[in-house]
């Protein structure tokens, strides 16, 4: 265990203040998916599932069975399950690789969509509706900032 680090300087203290607002952002980040999960009652698994399909697509990335096992650190017995409770709610569908024949991709249908802007709508805009206290180059700096820590927090 290494020692609790304790800020020295103006900078360690813009850092200490920076990691204190992820942290509290991840925060509410849980208790949004909490409500969430209620709300469209599924487990959190199928939740978590769902949201890296839709961060994905938003890439215009194609997802496997297998990188939702990996993402997920499940089993793929367990994957199958989860995919099949999936489909059979109407959120996803199971079709051919558009390059691979042999392999399969997992996509989001319309009604899933369609699910998350109405549960996640009217925060979605209170989100932007933040954002427009920013400036372009502000919100390149914060959008670089969590590419970043996004990239430090995945092995």
């Amino acid at each position: 265990m290494t020692d609790r680090w304790i800020p020295t300087t103006d900078r360690d203290q813009l850092v200490r203040d920076a990691l204190v607002a992820v942290r509290s952002f991840s925060d509410s980040m849980d208790r949004m998916h909490g409500v969430l999960r209620s709300d469209m009652d599924m487990n959190g698994s199928d939740l978590a599932a769902l949201r890296m399909l839709i961060v994905r697509e938003q890439r215009g990335e194609w997802v496997s069975p297998h990188e939702i096992a990996r993402h997920l650190a499940i089993s793929t017995a367990s994957t199958t399950k989860l995919l099949d409770r999936l489909a059979e709610r109407g959120h996803i569908e199971r079709r051919p690789h558009p390059a691979d024949r042999r392999a399969r991709i997992v996509v989001l249908t319309d009604r899933a969509r369609s699910d998350f802007f109405h549960h996640l709508g009217a925060r979605m805009v209170k989100m932007r509706d933040v954002m427009n206290a920013y400036t372009d180059d502000e919100l390149r700096v914060v959008a670089r900032f969590l590419d970043d820590m996004d990239d430090a927090m995945v092995d």
